[in-house]
């Protein structure tokens, strides 16, 4: 009976041949089932709502995979809009309609610290967001706060510096010399100035941590 198969197979004219293998890779891309899938593209999700049978051996289960798989790839080539751009071709998926349960729970809100109350009350704000850089209107460019060409050294490469006569008459008069020139005296600012601020800051946090210990 095989001898006779083979013979017959080998009588068929090979284009009989090619349009039995080229059915063959169409029904194997094709999948029908008597319960339709369901699919929830965004997750790349489908759903095979047909039983298995009792005791379904490793085969059976291997089928199923792959039917539910090529069915997928079905539906997204099908449905999905693809388009090409320097980066590849790529699939746009729809969003979502499956809800997923969270991995972890909410995070809980993180509470305020006493310093961040008082900045609150105070209406301090919090400098690390103001950002490190300042725009310069005279160069039109964006430069850093302070340190190296820092806005706040500015005037120190100026080649020629205002003098005030009053500053300069007083300081003569207490027999004071003068220490760096009018460049000196800018930076002496710059550093007082500085000192003040940490001062007034340190201030600040101990009259806040009084009224927390008070009210508390």
């Amino acid at each position: 009976m095989a001898h006779a198969l083979g013979a017959l197979e080998a009588s068929l004219p090979a284009n009989s041949k090619e349009e039995d293998a080229h059915a063959k890779q169409i029904n194997s891309f094709t999948v029908t089932k008597p319960i339709p899938y369901t699919f929830d593209l965004g997750n790349l999700l489908v759903n095979d709502a047909n039983p298995l049978p009792p005791n379904p051996s490793q085969a059976q289960l291997q089928a199923t995979a792959r039917d539910c798989a090529q069915a997928l790839i079905n539906q997204l080539l099908t449905t999905c809009p693809i388009t090409s751009s320097s980066d590849g071709v790529l699939m746009t998926l729809p969003p979502p309609t499956t809800p997923l349960p969270r991995e972890k729970p909410l995070p809980t809100e993180k509470r305020p610290t006493k310093w961040e109350k008082f900045a609150a009350k105070k209406g301090i704000k919090d400098k690390k967001k103001e950002g490190k850089l300042v725009f310069d209107e005279e160069t039109q460019e964006w430069v850093p706060k302070w340190g190296f060409k820092g806005k706040s050294k500015e005037g120190d490469q100026d080649w020629i510096v205002e003098i005030d006569e009053t500053k300069e008459k007083n300081k003569k008069k207490d027999g004071k010399e003068d220490e760096g020139g009018s460049r000196g005296e800018g930076r002496r600012e710059r550093k007082e100035k500085a000192r003040r601020n940490e001062r007034r800051q340190r201030a600040n946090a101990r009259k806040a941590r009084k009224n927390d210990d008070g009210g508390g």
